[in-house]
């Protein structure tokens, strides 16, 4: 089984960027971010004509997901938490007997605001209904982007980003406790030591440059983490013309 996640920021913009891909490589499925279009727009027909199918929830301008997968898989949505508004930011199937869990943290925009509040508020609203969702199916699997480097080496400057938004004390907490639910970070589990990158700044080269974080992540229960064959990070769709900001991330698995 062979999944991804992308923050394609625009499926508008990056479409021609995603149906490449996905035609290329052909994976299972794939859960993508910040879609920015409301469902009546979005571009199913395209996804169509490579064969795949998609279930979505989206909002203008703004957040919505989606998860993408081939038209001959048997996929069953799932109810999801009840988040205190209707932004759209959570999508769930289960497939192959496994629950797949497409998220888009919010940013929280500085520590100590009202949105960094919102944004923890968010995740323990998303921790508890993992928990309870883990004692019904313990084969889960969470993606998408946490917009949280949960350690100094998914940084590239520690001292510029300490103790501040995406790499807080609290929003490391936060990722650490479902972490501690029965999950593994699939990145790290084959990549102890590297220090890669799945978002980098528009301003200022930061891609260039490399000046990034690692914020996007593929997390696997336990019960299933033996079966992770391969996790990489998707850099040539930076590269592209007109590029989301954010990396894909894929994984393959034995299932």
């Amino acid at each position: 089984m062979k999944i991804a996640t992308w923050n394609v920021n625009s499926i508008r913009v990056r479409l021609p960027h995603l149906t490449s891909w996905i035609d290329s490589q052909l994976p299972d499925l794939v859960a993508i971010q910040e879609t920015k279009v409301e469902d009546c727009d979005f571009p199913i027909a395209a996804l169509e004509k490579i064969g795949y199918a998609a279930f979505f929830s989206g909002q203008k301008s703004y957040n919505g997901v989606a998860i993408i997968y081939k038209k001959s898989s048997d996929l069953k949505k799932i109810e999801g938490p009840h988040f205190p508004d209707s932004q759209k930011r959570f999508l769930a199937v289960n497939f192959l007997g496994i629950d797949l869990i497409n998220i888009y943290v919010p940013n929280g925009n500085s520590v100590g605001s009202d949105k960094y509040q919102y944004k923890m508020d968010w995740l323990l609203v998303l921790q508890n209904w993992i928990a309870k969702r883990l004692k019904e199916n313990k084969n889960m699997i969470v993606m998408g982007d946490f917009n949280i480097a949960p350690e100094d080496i998914d940084v590239h400057d520690v001292d510029m980003w300490k103790d501040k938004i995406l790499c807080s004390k609290l929003e490391r907490d936060a990722f650490n406790k479902i972490i501690n639910l029965g999950f593994c970070d699939a990145y790290r589990s084959l990549h102890m030591k590297d220090k890669s990158f799945t978002w980098w700044d528009y301003r200022l080269n930061g891609f260039k440059r490399n000046l990034g974080l690692r914020i996007d992540h593929i997390l696997v229960s336990t019960s299933i983490s033996n079966s992770i064959k391969n996790v990489g990070i998707e850099k040539s769709l930076r590269e592209m013309d007109r590029p989301s900001d954010h990396a894909l991330v894929f994984a393959e698995l034995d299932a």
